[in-house]
């Protein structure tokens, strides 16, 4: 008698960034096979630690702090190789003058705010008091001389705040520039007890997403007319978006999360990595 399996519980991240791969998931008819779960990144990285999802995206940090309970999906993960536009510091005064200064956080991706943190403290040398709320700007650089967006607020003031006088630090660019590598914001992992026990499914879930992957960015003009209807960005400022977005977890991306592992670590954020690397599924 064959046993019967569920669906795989596959988590989803309800951000402009993802929607390339939600689409080629729609259009390629793999969302039949599994049980989607839409959320913000925090929540479903919470969701994927926990056990309540067998298979999702989760932020860097997230992942780097339970990385003995997960296997990274090959060459999948959202990310930027230079600009990110929707990971960025958008400030009152210049990043050098925040020292003993108040830099607001917004609460949805643990990892562009660590980056963001690293990038003031190592590479401008400053110590700003910080403090989280939630993600208006408006009302963030009413009480901080800083603001740390993440997703579409943050791709929306990448265009809005230079208007008002504000600068804007794309932190990806930034990073780029800092260490010469892409910036991986989050990867796409399984946990490893589901994936000894369904390998199967785990490599079905895999193929689907690469192959949704690679069918949007043939498409993604289409993607980001089809965008536009329901989201506040004209179709050419979300097709710019998406190209500079990488979907990609190759060599390269590979070495920027260790770097950035390696940083963290020594901030006592996270814990090391191990020394071979981050564990990948390869089932």
């Amino acid at each position: 008698m064959v046993e019967h399996v569920a669906r795989p519980r596959v988590g989803h991240i309800q951000f402009l960034n993802c929607l390339p791969i939600y689409w080629g998931l729609m259009r390629s008819g793999a969302l039949i096979d599994v049980d989607l779960h839409k959320d913000s990144p925090d929540r479903l990285s919470a969701a994927l630690v926990a056990g309540d999802l067998d298979i999702g995206p989760i932020t860097l940090v997230e992942y780097l702090k339970h990385a003995d309970e997960l296997l990274l999906l090959p060459d999948l993960a959202v990310g930027s190789d230079g600009p990110v536009l929707s990971v960025n510091i958008v400030s009152t005064r210049p990043l050098a003058d925040l020292d003993h200064g108040r830099v607001a956080l917004g609460s949805t991706s643990r990892t562009g705010v660590l980056l963001a943190q690293l990038l003031l403290a190592e590479r401008y040398g400053v110590d700003p008091e910080y403090f989280r709320c939630p993600p208006d700007l408006t009302q963030m650089l009413l009480e901080a001389d800083a603001a740390v967006l993440i997703g579409d607020v943050a791709l929306r003031a990448m265009y809005e705040a230079p208007r008002g006088g504000l600068t804007v630090t794309d932190l990806g660019q930034a990073w780029r520039e800092w260490t010469g590598l892409p910036m991986v914001f989050a990867v796409w992992a399984v946990r490893r007890d589901f994936a000894a026990a369904h390998p199967g499914l785990v490599k079905e879930v895999h193929e689907a997403f690469l192959r949704s992957r690679d069918l949007c960015l043939g498409e993604l003009d289409q993607v980001a007319e089809a965008g536009a209807r329901w989201e506040p960005f004209d179709a050419a400022t979300l097709a710019n978006y998406f190209r500079v977005l990488d979907f990609s977890l190759g060599e390269r991306q590979v070495a920027g999360v260790r770097e950035f592992a390696r940083r963290a670590a020594a901030s006592g954020a996270t814990p090391e990595l191990p020394a071979t690397g981050p564990a990948f599924f390869t089932g």
